[in-house]
């Protein structure tokens, strides 16, 4: 058991701000609540009481995987406290959500996980990316890691269909044979700069210009990225018509686009 303070660091903010799904909260207890955490082939059980955090893993586990998958040396504190005192909507929103972290998340993971996300809501991916473990992902200690590429690449489409991927299926299939015959190398797209990293995620079929950002904010973790979906064209366009100051943010707009998000669906 590992024991650690984190002033910006909310589990349950994090388990429903659309950037994982397959993280839950289990229940609550004197003891705080309860956490699940399945990241590629890793499982966490946490509990979190307001900011003191308990993840039940070894030492070695927590400074090896966990610390770095829930960017625990980034100062978020910092960033908040850069956000224009005049900007009374950015300020609500950061307020509102300031556990919020940018997870670093698996590359291969993300890239299904967010072709999934196309034209479809937070509770429908999750059942989706859950049904996709069952069926290709390895079982481990009670839970199925996140399939590899070569597993999916070995079905069909009319598979992935069945599991209620809808159209998406052929891209998935398509993203996974990619990966396999080394059309697409996850080891030289992560060590690409953000934009040569979106530009080759656009040429990948059924990838568009939203799912590249989020792939790009978080799995390769560029923080400057910025996803434009339904909820953020609508804050744009109520908050910033002129266009969101990203010159002013440069670098980390990523960050405050997930305060934007979060606030829109949960707020």
């Amino acid at each position: 058991m590992v024991e650690f303070t984190s002033e910006n660091l909310s589990l349950k903010e994090i388990s429903v701000s659309g950037q994982c799904f397959r993280m839950k909260e289990l229940f609550t207890d004197e003891d705080g609540s309860h956490f699940e955490i399945i990241a590629a082939d890793k499982r966490l059980l946490a509990v979190q009481n307001k900011n003191r955090l308990y993840f039940d893993c070894s030492r070695g586990d927590f400074d090896g995987f966990w610390s770095d998958y829930f960017d625990l040396g980034e100062d978020y504190g910092r960033i908040i406290s850069s956000i224009d005192k005049n900007d009374a909507y950015l300020t609500a929103a950061a307020k509102n959500c300031s556990g919020i972290r940018i997870l670093r998340q698996d590359l291969w993971e993300m890239i299904i996980t967010f072709i999934i996300s196309q034209q479809n809501n937070i509770p429908r991916i999750k059942k989706c990316v859950e049904r996709l473990c069952e069926r290709f992902g390895q079982e481990k200690d009670g839970f199925f890691a996140f399939p590899k590429a070569s597993a999916i690449a070995a079905t069909d489409e009319d598979a992935l269909t069945a599991l209620g991927m809808g159209y998406r299926a052929k891209y998935i299939l398509q993203a996974a044979r990619q990966v396999v015959c080394g059309q697409l190398d996850l080891e030289e797209l992560r060590e690409m700069d953000y934009e040569t990293a979106k530009k080759r995620l656009l040429k990948m079929y059924g990838v568009g210009i939203k799912v590249a950002e989020c792939i790009c904010l978080f799995a390769l973790h560029h923080i400057g990225a910025f996803p434009i979906d339904t909820h953020i064209k609508q804050v744009l366009g109520e908050h910033y018509p002129d266009g969101f100051p990203l010159e002013k943010y440069s670098g980390y707009a990523g960050i405050l686009q997930q305060y934007m998000f979060y606030f829109e669906l949960n707020g």
